[in-house]
């Protein structure tokens, strides 16, 4: 029998790890990817909870651990760029591994690259689905059909536009704003530690990764940025103004983030959706549900494309019900995520000086408890 053909838009985290499973599930996956190949750099990301399991069926779990970055604490400032307390970056919970976003795309895509086909420097224009299945209209490639298309092409998902509509009506913002750097190499000197300044409506992060370290900015405007993902120059004076103020190494960090030719800036967003599916089309991953500030979107998506697959094989021919059980699934882990959001956003970027008071004296609380229990030193 042929196997059903598959079109996956989209070769970040979700979509490679997609193509391995359909494969491997009875499917011939195709994944388009709009860069001309696969993106470098990127913040660090952790792999966690039920990912890590997949990441063991995958095969990949040791490449992951060999690549993983050089953060082993948190050194936690105030405003004035003091230390307040220095956490173990890792709990003594469950296992988690700690990678760049770039890195743990280049191990999923090795894995995938002989399953799949890969189109680089393309990405569909149009689709037309009907019973037989879609007809995709493609920028640079000729038209094909496929019996199934999955986007799992990010927050600004394509296929999510013009399959369900405009990205207004299912994104919202949490007010807050976030942008990255790449540093040079000796721009840290602990390259163990990862150092956060908290001020008023303002975070500030440096991260060690692991060859280039990275400066995290995320930060509430006194005024809504337009959401021009083109303009550099207005991102830089967004960045600029809103750490203007800010002590310890702001400036430093400001001025490579404007020095540098494209730093990232996107409003922090979370992605809601009565459905995941209309048709033959189905999203995944940040494209479906995304979720900012808890760092796991990477594990969610590498769950979601395990999912998935595992679903279309128990229910061959039949993708309505495969795409219903595999929402299911996935929406119980991504719903709590999602409900935590903004509570989280408010603790780790309070707005007033009183709520940082309170945060930074339940981070001291936190880490007497973790030094007691590891009979460690207070650092006061």
């Amino acid at each position: 029998m042929k196997k059903p053909e598959v079109l996956v838009v989209g070769a970040g985290i979700a979509g490679p790890a997609l193509a391995y499973w359909l494969s491997r599930n009875g499917y011939r996956p195709t994944v388009v990817e709009q860069a001309r190949q696969l993106r470098s750099g990127g913040s660090a990301i952790v792999v966690k909870g039920p990912a890590i399991p997949v990441a063991e069926r995958m095969g990949v779990l040791p490449q992951l651990r060999g690549l993983a970055t050089r953060n082993r604490s948190l050194t936690l400032l105030d405003p004035a760029g003091r230390r307040i307390l220095r956490l173990p970056g890792t709990s003594g919970g469950a296992p988690a591994v700690e990678v760049t976003r770039a890195d743990l795309s280049e191990v999923l895509h090795r894995s995938a690259r002989n399953e799949a086909e890969f189109l680089f420097d393309d990405t569909v224009t149009a689709l037309d689905q009907d019973g037989g299945g879609v007809d995709v209209t493609f920028r640079r490639s000729a038209p094909r059909h496929f019996d199934l298309v999955v986007g799992a092409d990010g927050m600004h998902s394509t296929v999510r536009s013009l399959v369900f509509g405009p990205e207004r009506q299912f994104a919202s913002d949490l007010g807050l704003y976030g942008a990255t750097v790449p540093l040079e190499p000796d721009a840290i000197e602990d390259p163990s530690e990862m150092t956060m300044l908290t001020a008023p409506n303002r975070m500030l992060v440096v991260h060690p990764s692991r060859t280039t370290p990275l400066a995290i900015f995320t930060f509430r405007a006194p005024q809504s940025a337009p959401h021009d993902r083109k303009n550099t120059a207005l991102h830089k004076q967004i960045v600029a103004d809103a750490y203007a103020d800010v002590r310890w190494r702001a400036p430093e960090l400001v001025a490579a983030y404007l020095e540098h030719p494209a730093p990232f800036f996107d409003p922090l967003t979370t992605v809601r959706m009565p459905s995941w599916s209309r048709g033959r089309v189905v999203l995944l991953g940040d494209a479906a549900a995304a979720t900012a500030l808890l760092g796991d979107g990477s594990s969610m998506a590498m769950v979601g494309a395990h999912a998935l697959a595992e679903e279309l094989a128990a229910h061959p021919g039949e993708h309505a019900r495969a795409f219903a059980a595999y929402e299911s699934r996935l929406r119980r882990e991504v719903g709590p995520r999602q409900r935590r959001v903004g509570p989280l956003s408010r603790v780790l970027v309070p707005r007033t000086r009183q709520g940082l008071a309170v945060r930074n004296a339940v981070a001291r609380a936190v880490g007497r408890t973790s030094r007691i229990a590891s009979r460690e030193p207070v650092n006061r």
